[in-house]
């Protein structure tokens, strides 16, 4: 058991910010987090070593966090949450509010899932190009151009919201 409480803690508050980043609900980050690690501890022994473990995790993060968004549950809950901005911030909401860098992220997580996960991956986790490249299965090429069209949209999306800051140009 011992084993187990290390691997979650060596990787779940990453995992878990990668998942959250994609589904938006810390509650199913949470759940998708706890699948992802309970097959990568129990199937450990047959990982092929193609890629750093680390890859792979995040590669079954995203998988999962995928089949999530296609989820009946997903759909249904999107109209839940628009009934809910009608009367109110969500708890999501209230937790993004309280960070120093709450319109940052905000606008980060409206981006459309291409670019904003190429930012995430680029700008808060440090990846480069080729890397985000292994794990979303793409060209580094179209990595950056990703990057660069998020950057951009993200820009016009600030810029209208007033936001002072600067968006870092990194390739």
């Amino acid at each position: 058991m011992k084993q187990l409480e290390k691997f979650i803690h060596e990787h779940g508050e990453e995992l878990l910010r990668l998942a959250y980043t994609y589904v938006k609900n810390k509650q199913a980050a949470e759940d998708i987090v706890q699948d992802v690690l309970l097959k990568a501890f129990e199937k450990q022994a047959s990982f092929r070593g193609e890629s750093t473990y680390r890859t792979y995790l995040y590669r079954m993060t995203i998988n999962r966090s995928y089949d999530y968004l296609r989820s009946w549950h997903y759909k249904n809950t999107i109209v839940s949450k628009k009934i809910q901005r009608l009367f109110g911030r969500s708890a999501e909401e209230d937790v993004l509010m309280q960070s120093e860098n709450r319109q940052l992220a905000q606008s980060v997580l409206e981006l459309p899932l291409k670019f904003r996960e190429v930012i995430v991956f680029t700008y808060y986790l440090d990846y480069s190009s080729e890397e985000i490249g292994t794990l979303l299965n793409c060209s580094p090429t179209t990595v950056r151009t990703r990057l660069a069209r998020g950057r951009e949209k993200l820009k016009l999306v600030l810029k209208e919201d007033g936001f002072d800051g600067t968006i870092e140009n990194r390739n």
